[in-house]
């Protein structure tokens, strides 16, 4: 693999990366609090799509992603409307950061318990091998199509917040919840609005994911690490900052694995760490 094929492999790995961060900065952009459970689900929603792959078969892979996602929207929907809220209705931003610690904890064994530790993947057929021929360097169709799939979807996200009436109400919700109460807003519905698609993108990245390597109940733990990077990176509450977190992140750790094969995610985390000394308010946002 040339450097140039790295790097832009790199670049359409951090579409994927970008989508692991998305959601946790929607969230905390509107509700500011940190869902440590966001990785679970991740998770989780690769082993939807694994079941889901099972029970239809005939499918193409990349079609899992819309029961998913319909699965995903509706769980991040119950459990912030049904747990969420009331932990925020306490004034005490510890209470969710806790909750949502609990709620991680008890997916994971769970998922454990009920689909055991061996790791797993969504078959892919021949899609896995299909690949774009430029200039002598051979770029995968997944990665490409998981990068469409993320700006497709960071367009979508960016159009609803700034040019449609439920934008209006997110914005106005993340200002100033009691004032938008004034004006009619429900803050709690837009919370549990706003949660079920967060987790809607948890489940796009957790079917990608599924389908580009293995995962286990217990990979949510690293890609929550990823999100928090890739969120911080690109400047808290920043959807384009965390595109671009997650770019920087996936060129660093397909260089380093090109450096030295056994390195998995350091030299990713070193830029972190890195660009945190130098810049802590990350390319875009306030100060981490």
């Amino acid at each position: 693999m040339t450097w140039v094929s790295t790097i832009i492999n790199g670049a359409l790995l951090g579409g994927l990366y970008g989508l692991f961060g998305v959601g946790l900065a929607l969230v905390f952009g509107v509700t500011r609090i940190v869902n440590i459970a966001h990785g679970e689900f991740i998770a989780l929603a690769a082993f939807i799509g694994l079941g889901a792959s099972t029970l239809l078969p005939f499918l193409h892979p990349l079609l899992l992603i819309v029961p998913v996602t319909a699965v995903s929207f509706a769980l991040g929907y119950v459990l912030q409307a049904g747990l969420i809220n009331r932990a925020l209705k306490l004034n005490n931003m510890v209470a969710p950061l806790l909750l949502t610690f609990g709620i991680s904890v008890v997916a994971r064994n769970m998922m454990a318990e009920g689909f055991g530790v061996s790791p797993r993947m969504i078959k892919q057929g021949d899609f896995a091998q299909q690949s774009f021929d430029i200039a002598g360097m051979k770029i995968g169709v997944l990665p490409v199509t998981t990068m469409l799939i993320a700006i497709a979807l960071f367009l979508g996200l960016e159009f609803a917040l700034k040019k449609t009436k439920f934008g209006r109400m997110v914005r106005a919700t993340a200002d100033n919840p009691e004032i938008a109460r004034v004006m009619g807003i429900t803050p709690d519905r837009v919370y549990s609005l706003v949660t079920g698609i967060s987790f809607a993108l948890a489940g796009v990245a957790g079917v990608l994911l599924a389908m580009r390597t293995t995962f286990t109940p217990f990979s949510g733990v690293e890609r929550l690490l990823i999100s928090f990077e890739v969120v911080v990176l690109g400047g808290l509450g920043s959807f384009w900052g965390a595109m671009l977190g997650g770019i920087a992140l996936g060129i660093a750790q397909l260089v380093g694995l090109k450096l030295n094969p056994n390195a998995g995610f350091l030299y990713a985390h070193l830029l972190f760490l890195a660009f945190m000394l130098a810049r802590p308010n990350g390319f875009f946002g306030a100060r981490a």
